[in-house]
């Protein structure tokens, strides 16, 4: 676990993360030092991983927020300023995957959700956060390897997380030479998330096969791989994406 300070006095706010992979990813930064600001949906969630991470030492506040409602997108950014007066990291990791029909079975409502949720919630709180980034502070989105090989019951959701790919490669040129804008395209950890995958055994080895490593992720995997993008040991690498699959394709 962490044992450097690298985000000593620095602000980062972390998308979705009372649990899974967000929550760790807020551990780790708070942990390095930094005032973490987290969110989601549900209150009860929100001040349940509030309590743990206190317990841990770390300087955080929570604030509900659905990352398509932009009154709450637009208070998380007030409630950081008003606390701590400025912004270092932005992890936008809110993600939905509602269905798993195929492409042209999808209903064109859950199109829509999937595409406010996964792309277009990202540029939205970009948009209301960027006037109070410093220089030198870094954005990490958080993909899928389902971006370089979307599954029949994840496509749609895969097409989404390839758009953020892009959208790397376009905000870093926007926001540079400031910001740094990278992404993490995680492979299968065991989540409440990708619990419909991982909790079947035969599908859970399956998965496990297909990597190098043997194994599954794990949440502080994806946490070290953020980390590590966040802080100035990356600063000079944007519009980059980090796969962090244990070896599972995803490009040449």
């Amino acid at each position: 676990m962490a044992t450097t300070k690298r985000f000593e006095g620095k602000v980062a706010i972390v998308t979705a993360s009372t649990q899974g992979i967000g929550f760790s990813i807020a551990e780790r930064l708070g942990l390095e030092g930094a005032s973490v600001v987290i969110s989601s949906r549900k209150q009860k969630n929100v001040d349940e991983a509030v309590e743990k991470l206190k317990g841990r030492g770390i300087d955080v506040i929570g604030i509900v927020c659905h990352v398509s409602n932009a009154q709450q997108r637009k208070n998380l950014i007030e409630k950081t300023i008003e606390k701590y007066g400025k912004i270092d990291v932005v992890v936008s990791n809110a993600a939905a995957n509602p269905s798993v029909d195929t492409i042209l079975e999808t209903q064109e409502s859950v199109l829509d959700k999937l595409w406010e949720v996964n792309v277009k919630a990202s540029i939205l709180l970009l948009k209301d956060a960027s006037p109070h980034l410093q220089s030198g502070s870094s954005v990490v989105l958080i993909s899928s390897i389902a971006a370089y090989e979307p599954s029949a019951s994840t496509a749609m959701y895969g097409v989404t997380k390839t758009a953020l790919l892009g959208l790397t490669k376009a905000l870093a040129s926007e926001m540079a030479p400031d910001t740094r804008v990278n992404t993490v395209a995680p492979g299968f950890v065991p989540t409440h998330f990708a619990d419909y995958l991982t909790k079947d055994a035969s599908i859970r080895k399956t998965i496990e096969e297909k990597t190098l490593l043997n194994r599954l992720g794990t949440t502080e995997d994806m946490a070290a791989a953020t980390a590590f993008l966040a802080s100035d040991d990356a600063s000079y690498i944007t519009g980059e994406t980090l796969v962090v699959a244990g070896g599972m394709p995803s490009r040449l």
